[in-house]
């Protein structure tokens, strides 16, 4: 098998396992707020697992583990699995160390809260639960290094189920032990905490029992090497711009917690579902081409790098685009099939429902940012996209500050919206600058097409839309029936309209041994 049919099929895993992954949170989200709706208790749920996460992605799935493959890689060359292992446990050693105390430090931090949140119901649930939560914390970041070891022996499919065993957890306990077990609200609550331990559990050992039949053997090891303080060197960088997005996704938590009690569960919620898209979609995109445009930039190939960016820009916009207008004029039917059940109700389909529309508009500027940020990266430019994070959270705290009070929660989502705009515009102006190749593409034709396409498209759902409810009303299983009838009738007429347009032609572009095309000329 050659190396680009294999590169494809541990990206063809990777894809659909992730698929899996966000189906399943969404099912899990699903049973949460039918069964909490946005409640007080909800919230403080969000709220406290929150923070771990945070962690999980500070020194887990983020800088960590992007210092640990590259290392990993050398000592899997020069030393072979040994080497891997070796350093595996000089990290894994630290790491327990320093977890062990964050997640003491973590309880201590909530029940310090407690003690001083005057008894305020939302600081009190959200600190309790957020000390039942802590030792995720320890689980899922040793999981992740676990992962990263993984994927060094190539090893992709058990590393990108580490977050299907969570929500499977997460689904049982809510809709098995919560629902028939649980006595009152506090009860379930805790039934769903017990599952997210347990899910931080597999999390952590399915992939240590896969590492063990690979020859992984653990050992505590406080000596030091090279590759362990390249890690190091590597890590705290990384660190630095992990952390701005993490703190932003908390001060926001943490601003629409102070505002009402179900801020923070609509938020959530709203986010959630544009995560679909983009992480299934705009993700996948730039996991295939990124090592193409890094080649390319190497090799300084200006014309072939202006080609395949231009190409990347093209295909994350004619899919970010329609996703934006279907999620907006489809977003009642959404919510009302998805979440209204049991205590979520229809006026928290009315609430979420502008946040929902506000949060789909930053759809395609996030898709957009996060391939610019890979395009740094192709430079071997770690610093600047950490500059403009900084920036984007600085305009999003502030936004907040002013629009929190007198426009409430659409107020956080319209300072959240603003903020991924500047971090887009300024990527593309300081990527630009740094290598003009990137600058020089013109793509204002390749949008003008897209966007005629996606209004034929929104014609045909506002159209359909307004013809289903005058003609049979507004139940939910006539939503369910407009949502499972118009989106992949809208999705072939949008494709067609796109074709029509001749979008799709123009000069070929091969990309990891299969041919798609370029701009056309």
């Amino acid at each position: 098998m050659s190396m680009k049919s294999k590169r494809l099929i541990n990206i063809a895993v990777v894809a659909s396992t992730t698929f899996v992954s966000r189906i399943l949170g969404l099912m899990r989200d699903v049973m949460n707020f039918s069964l909490f709706g946005t409640s007080v208790l909800n919230s403080a749920f969000i709220f406290a697992f929150t923070l771990p996460n945070m962690f999980r992605r500070l020194l887990g799935e983020g800088a960590l583990t992007s210092a640990m493959i590259p290392l990993m890689s050398e000592a899997l060359n020069s030393e072979g699995k040994n080497g891997v292992f070796l350093l595996l446990n000089k990290v894994l050693t630290r790491a327990l160390m320093l977890l062990t105390g964050l997640v003491i430090l973590g309880i201590l931090g909530m029940q310090g809260v407690q003690l001083f949140s005057g008894l305020e119901e939302r600081w009190y649930l959200g600190a309790h639960l957020a000390i039942i939560l802590m030792p995720y914390m320890l689980l899922v970041c040793v999981a992740a290094i676990f992962a990263a070891a993984l994927n060094t022996l190539e090893r992709f499919a058990i590393a990108s189920l580490s977050a299907v065993w969570l929500n499977l957890s997460m689904i049982v306990s809510t809709g098995v032990l919560a629902y028939f077990f649980g006595d009152t609200p506090i009860q379930q609550v805790h039934y769903l905490c017990g599952g997210v331990l347990i899910g931080g559990g597999l999390q952590a050992l399915i992939p240590a029992v896969a590492l063990i039949r690979e020859g992984w053997r653990w050992q505590w090891d406080i000596n030091t090497s090279h590759g362990l303080r390249e890690i190091q060197r590597l890590f705290l960088p990384g660190l630095f711009g992990a952390a701005i997005y993490q703190v932003n996704t908390v001060v926001s938590r943490i601003l629409a917690f102070s505002l009402n009690s179900g801020a923070v569960s609509i938020l959530y919620l709203a986010g959630r579902l544009v995560e679909l898209p983009l992480g299934v979609f705009a993700i996948a995109i730039t996991t295939v081409l990124f090592p193409n445009i890094s080649l390319m930039a190497t090799r300084k190939e200006t014309e072939k790098l202006k080609e395949a960016y231009l190409q990347a820009i093209r295909m994350i916009l004619a899919i970010t685009i329609p996703a934006t207008i279907g999620l907006i004029l489809l977003n009642e039917s959404i919510l009302n099939v998805l979440f209204q059940w049991g205590k979520f109700s229809k006026t928290d389909v009315l609430l979420t429902k502008p946040i929902l529309t506000i949060f789909a508009l930053g759809i395609p500027p996030c898709a957009l940012s996060t391939f610019m940020i890979r395009g740094f990266h192709s430079l071997k430019d770690t610093r600047t996209p950490v500059y403009v994070s900084a920036i984007s959270f600085i305009t999003n705290f502030l936004i907040s500050i002013i629009l929190m009070h007198s426009c409430g929660t659409i107020g956080l989502a319209f300072a959240n919206l603003a903020s991924m705009f500047v971090q887009m515009a300024l990527l593309h102006k300081f990527l630009g600058k740094k290598e003009p190749a990137y600058l020089a593409i013109k793509f204002t034709k390749s949008l003008c097409q897209i966007a005629i396409s996606a209004i034929i498209m929104g014609l045909f759902l506002t159209t359909s839309s307004k013809i289903i409810k005058i003609s049979f009303g507004s139940t939910k299983w006539i939503a369910l029936w407009e949502i499972t009838l118009l989106i992949p009738l809208a999705s072939i007429i949008y494709w067609l309209a796109l074709h029509q347009v001749k979008f799709l032609k123009g000069k070929k572009v091969e990309v990891l041994g299969k041919t798609h095309f370029g701009p056309p000329k």
